[in-house]
C-alpha cells in the first residue's frame, strides 16, 4: 500500500515530496522528528489532490505552516506532513487583500504597509503562517485577526472549498471554527484602512522593539506557552509561583518573561511536555488555577 501511496504522490503536478524528514527546522521551537512522508503543495491544486489521496489512502495527515504554534513529539510523526509555506499569493484591490495561508505574518503585514493600508501592524512580528493565525485567532498587543479577517475560503478533508463569514469562522480568544470541524484555511479575505506608511512603518517598529525588549525572541520558543486564564496573565502566575528560571534538560522558564519557555539549544519535546506539567501542577496547587496550553502538540512523544 505504501508503494502505491508513492507512486500516487509521484504523479501529483506541483508537489515535492521527502521521506523520513527532520521537522525541527519547520518549528520555531527547534524540536521534532521525522515525519514519514513531507509534502509540499506549490499550488491549490496540488494540495487538493493532496487531500484527496490521503482520504483515499486513509493516511492521518496534519498541516504545517510555519510552526510557531506547536510542538512535534521526538518521535516524530507517522502519517504525512502538509507543508503550506509555498501558498503565498497575495491579491490587494483598494483596502481588501486576499492572501494565500501559508503567506508569513510578517511578509503580509510588509505587504500591508507596501499599499499603505494599516491594521496588520500587530501581526508584523508574530512568527507565524496567516493559515495558522486564523486557527489561532492569532493577536498581539490589543489586537487579533478578528479585528480584520472579512471571510475565508476553507477546505474539507475532501478538498471540497467553501467560503465561511466572519461571523461563521468563530473567531474568538485562540479559537476558530477550524478548531472545531475538519477543515483547513486556503485563503483570507481581510479588510484594512487606509494609513500613512510613516505612521505604519512607525507603529511596526515600536511594537517588534518593545516585543524584543519583554520576550526571549534570542531563544528558540513556541512563544506563549499557555494561554491568558481570565482574569490573570500566565506569566505572572508562574513567575509568583517561583517558576521563573525552571529547567528540565535543556527546557527552561525564561529569565525574561516566564510566559515563555525556551530552547536552550537540546532540549527534547520530552523536556518542553515534563516542564509544562511542573507548571500547571504548581500553579494549580499554589493558585488554584489551570493553565490551558497554547501551541499544539502533535506527533509521537
Amino acid at each position: 500500500m505504501f508503494k502505491d501511496l508513492k507512486k500516487a504522490l509521484a504523479d501529483i503536478k506541483n508537489l515535492e515530496v521527502h521521506y523520513n524528514h527532520d521537522l525541527k527546522d519547520y518549528t520555531s521551537f527547534k524540536i521534532g522528528g521525522k515525519a514519514d512522508i513531507f509534502a509540499i503543495p506549490k499550488s491549490r491544486a496540488a494540495l487538493v489532490a493532496l487531500l484527496q489521496l490521503v482520504q483515499d489512502y486513509k493516511t492521518p495527515f496534519f498541516l504545517l505552516g510555519k510552526g510557531s504554534n506547536v510542538i512535534i513529539g521526538d518521535r516524530g510523526y507517522r502519517g504525512l506532513v502538509i507543508y503550506t509555506g509555498e501558498l503565498k499569493d497575495v491579491i490587494i484591490k483598494g483596502n481588501i487583500i486576499e492572501a494565500e495561508a501559508g503567506i508569513s505574518l510578517a511578509a503580509l503585514a510588509n505587504k500591508a504597509l507596501a499599499a499603505g493600508l494599516s491594521g496588520l501592524e500587530f501581526a508584523s512580528g508574530i512568527p507565524g503562517s496567516l493559515g495558522g493565525a486564523l486557527f489561532m485567532n492569532a493577536g498581539a498587543y490589543g489586537s487579533e485577526m478578528k479585528d480584520v479577517v472579512k471571510e475565508a475560503t476553507l477546505l474539507d478533508y475532501t478538498g471540497k472549498e467553501y467560503n465561511y463569514s466572519k461571523e461563521d469562522l468563530k473567531l474568538s480568544y485562540r479559537h476558530s471554527i477550524l478548531q472545531e470541524k475538519p477543515l483547513i484555511a486556503l485563503s483570507v479575505t481581510m479588510e484594512l484602512q487606509p494609513g500613512n506608511k510613516e505612521a505604519i512603518k512607525a507603529k511596526m517598529l515600536d511594537l517588534n522593539r518593545r516585543r524584543k525588549e519583554k520576550q526571549p525572541l534570542e531563544w528558540p520558543s513556541a512563544g506563549s506557552i499557555f494561554k491568558r486564564p481570565p482574569g490573570y496573565y500566565a506569566g505572572p502566575l508562574i513567575e509568583e509561583a517561583g517558576l521563573k528560571g525552571l529547567r528540565v534538560g535543556d527546557a527552561q522558564i525564561s529569565e525574561k518573561h516566564a510566559g515563555f519557555i525556551i530552547n536552550l539549544g537540546n532540549a527534547t519535546a520530552a523536556d518542553v511536555l515534563e516542564l509544562v506539567r511542573l507548571v500547571q501542577d504548581k500553579v494549580y496547587q499554589e493558585k488554584g488555577i489551570k493553565l490551558e496550553l497554547e501551541p499544539r502538540f502533535i506527533g509521537e512523544f
